[in-house]
């Protein structure tokens, strides 16, 4: 790869973004491997899919002092040393390469800043499609707009937030033919979402239930207190009653009801202060390629 210029990079991440970055790059890679070496995978068009492409470079930070408006409107021109490539770099630098990349991003600023990668890989010019957009509602379509007989990809889902909808990770996981790193909010979204004393807010009910796909989530994460319980006369009160063990186990048993398997070993991704802020996921949708993706994902998960 060769960059003439400075690339614009968005403000985000630190030390687990680095770590984040090397398992995806490294999943890209053993899976680029093998559909090159099996003869009867190269027969597939292979997509690699990144649904919140950015600007392709990743300026580090902590990202529990950045808000989601700072996430989507901050592009600095930095050293070069203070960059990192972004999933997008990443996944264009594997060799061999995929026959097909989808880059979503939301942002008209950084879908430009995307393009300028067709001129750093001129090689995989004619193989990248930028599209702007809401990720949800470019993905449902592009699922269907595939022949998934002929078709595997790889899919990231790397939200700024709570983007991700269940019908999205529905509909990818019946293609039985996607696998998928997912980064799941769990400690800058959904733990933030749960309050302690009672049931959240319905607009924040409806923003979870909107993510995992089922109300299941508030039996499970909250408890009814006794004397309601006894019918004493009191109002019914809900607690919080999970930590994040507790959604993560939720989420991973959500995921394995849409995929065929779901890798239990999901990474939790921490900031300096030890805080956990993402979960890293790996489901697999195809039965024939279970096997080797789970311990591809596994051995990197260790990382």
């Amino acid at each position: 790869m060769q960059t003439s210029s400075m690339p614009t990079a968005q403000t985000f991440g630190g030390s687990w973004t680095a770590t984040k970055l090397k398992i995806l790059k490294g999943y890209l890679q053993a899976y680029s491997n093998i559909f090159a070496a099996n003869e009867k995978a190269q027969f597939y068009n292979t997509f690699y899919v990144d649904a919140f492409a950015g600007s392709g470079y990743i300026k580090t930070g902590d990202p529990s002092l950045i808000t989601e408006r700072e996430l989507f409107d901050g592009f600095n021109e930095i050293e070069s040393q203070d960059f990192l490539e972004g999933s997008a770099v990443c996944a264009l630098g594997v060799a061999p390469p995929f026959k097909n990349y989808l880059f979503i991003e939301r942002s008209s600023t950084r879908c430009a800043e995307l393009g300028k990668l067709k001129t750093e890989f001129p090689e995989k010019a004619s193989s990248i499609d930028i599209r702007q957009g809401d990720a949800n509602g470019i993905l449902g379509p592009w699922v269907g707009s595939q022949n998934w007989k002929k078709t595997r990809a790889v899919v990231f889902l790397d939200p700024y937030g709570m983007q991700v909808d269940w019908e999205t990770l529905k509909a990818l996981g019946a293609t039985c033919g996607v696998d998928l790193w997912l980064l799941f909010p769990l400690g800058v979204g959904v733990m933030r979402l749960l309050t302690k004393a009672a049931l959240p807010p319905e607009a924040w009910r409806q923003r979870i239930t909107r993510m995992l796909g089922t109300t299941e989530w508030e039996n499970e994460f909250y408890r009814t207190d006794s004397q309601a319980e006894l019918g004493l006369g009191f109002a019914p009160i809900k607690s919080r009653d999970v930590d994040c063990a507790g959604v993560s186990k939720f989420l991973l048993g959500r995921l394995a009801k849409v995929f065929y398997q779901v890798h239990p070993a999901a990474r939790v991704l921490i900031n300096s202060k030890k805080n956990p802020l993402y979960l890293l996921c790996f489901a697999c949708g195809n039965e024939k390629g279970a096997r080797p993706a789970m311990n591809i994902a596994g051995h990197l998960l260790k990382i």
